[in-house]
Parts: C-alpha cells; structure tokens; sequence
C-alpha cells in the first residue's frame, strides 16, 4: 500500500562498529527518500568511521576495513546529508531505539545541529511487535508472503532499507480499516498517528537520561493548560535526582549539569540538557 504522505519520508538503515550509542561509528548509511507525489531517491553510502571495524562485524556484515578505507568521513558526509534530510520524516527497523539516536550523535560529532524534534519517526518494528509480537525477517515474511534470504542478503543496510520498505508498505495494508473489522486491529495511514503508534518511551533525549512526566499540584492532581492537556515537564531518569525535575535539579545543585557536560555520556543528552538550562536561564 502507497503511504500516505506531507511531507518527505526517509526509510534508513545503519550498519555500525558496533551497539555503544557513544562510542560505535556508522560504516554504511542507506536510505530511501519517499516524496509526497511518489517519487523515490535511493542512497546508499559506504562511510569511513575513523577507527577499526572489528572483526566480528566484518563476519556479521561482510562490510571490511578495506571496503571503507576510501570512503568519505561522516563530518564531510554531514553537511549535504541535513540539506538532503530537512523537512522529512524518518522511518527504519529499529530506528527509534538504535539507527536515530546514533545518526544524531553522529552529526552532533560532526558539528551539525541536525534536530529530529521536528521529525516525526516511524519505527516499522515496533509497529510490527505491537501487532504481532514478534525480527526483520519473521516480519518479512509475515507481510510480504516470502523469505527474506530469499530476496536479499542480510545484515547489509541496502538490503534491510528495501525489506523494511516493503514490511511498511505490508503492514499498512494488512491492518487498513478494510481488511480489519476490529478498531485495535486497524491501523491509519497516516504519519502523524504512525510515529505516535511507534513510540515505546517517554524520553526526551533518545539514551532516556531524561523523561517526560506529567506535573502533579501539591494534592497530586494532574496540571492541565488552558487547552485541558496535561502539562508534562521533563525530570531525571538516573542518579542522585532521578525522578526530580531538570531545571529544579540545577537550581539546587548548579555543579550537576556540568558534571554531565563534562561526562562520559551521548552528546545528544548534553544537548537536552544544555537547551534545558538555556531555557531556564530564559535564554
């Protein structure tokens, strides 16, 4: 089924040295740009990730230390790479908990303010677990009728770009409210509810060092705005101040931030709280 899109779409995958959000670089970007009219632009892009890939990867992904030796850095990469992403939403297998938090340490390393706050993210996997509760390739095989080893190679990011296209397009039609009669089982075309579908956590930076949480009054009441919504406001997730909110936590303990700043921790949750105590500062 054709998605139903406004704006950009872009279906990604990442092969990597490894799982650390922190530490592991990207090796191989691959991404299909899906535009409102139809048209689709397919990248896929070895990347030269400045340290060694380690053997076991090599094994996983047949991607070698000699295939990436020539290729262009991520930073040279970085810049034509937000041209090419502003405006879009993005989709993968995965993406929300793993390929989007290290795409966006990535650019932060690259000295590129990429936000994806503005970018609603669709994640097919969880979409697929919410579903069925089930790997890309059982989630292949149930929407698209074949084996994945079949039609592509695995562990290789053009290869789970295009499968994971097809799962989204399969479960878009699988779950359309024609073929459901059950509410819970229907699922919208549309990539607002979508992204909302995908979410599984309430963080504000993507490692969850920070949540959101709803603001209680002192008879621990919910706070609602003039609009009748719940005011949320972001609190700790880990340490000393876990569950406190943010800008409490520096107001009592100015040294906190910075001792985070200058930690081993994503660069992405440094920049959280950096806009957090801006904003507080009223900057």
């Amino acid at each position: 089924m054709k998605i139903n899109l406004t704006r950009p779409l872009v279906i990604f995958d990442l092969e990597t040295t490894g799982l650390d959000i922190a530490k592991d670089r990207i090796i191989q970007i691959s991404y299909i740009k899906v535009f409102p009219d139809g048209r689709e632009e397919r990248v896929n892009q070895f990347v030269n990730p400045g340290i060694v890939i380690p053997p076991a990867v090599e094994t996983l992904t047949g991607i070698t230390n000699e295939d990436v030796k020539d290729a262009p850095s991520f930073k040279s990469l970085a810049p034509s790479l937000k041209e090419k992403f502003l405006g879009c939403d993005f989709a993968g297998y995965n993406s929300n908990n793993y390929d989007v938090p290290l795409l966006a340490e990535e650019f932060l390393r690259a000295g590129v303010d990429f936000d994806f706050t503005k970018s609603r993210l669709i994640d097919a996997q969880v979409i697929y677990h919410k579903m069925e509760r089930r790997n890309l390739a059982a989630a292949y095989k149930f929407y698209c009728g074949r084996k994945m080893e079949d039609d592509f190679q695995a562990h290789l990011a053009d290869q789970d770009t295009e499968a994971t296209y097809r799962v989204l397009q399969g479960e878009l039609d699988m779950y359309s409210p024609e073929k459901q009669t059950e509410k819970e089982r229907q699922l919208e075309n549309d990539i607002d509810k979508l992204a909302e579908f995908s979410k599984v956590s309430d963080n504000v930076d993507f490692a969850g060092r920070v949540v959101w949480k709803e603001k209680l009054d002192a008879n621990g009441n919910k706070i609602l705005d003039s609009d009748g919504k719940i005011i949320r406001h972001e609190v700790f997730n880990f340490g000393k101040y876990k569950g406190m909110d943010v800008e409490e936590a520096f107001l009592r303990d100015p040294g906190y931030c910075d001792w985070i700043l200058k930690g081993e921790f994503p660069m992405n949750t440094k920049q959280v709280l950096t806009r957090i105590r801006l904003r507080s500062m009223g900057k």
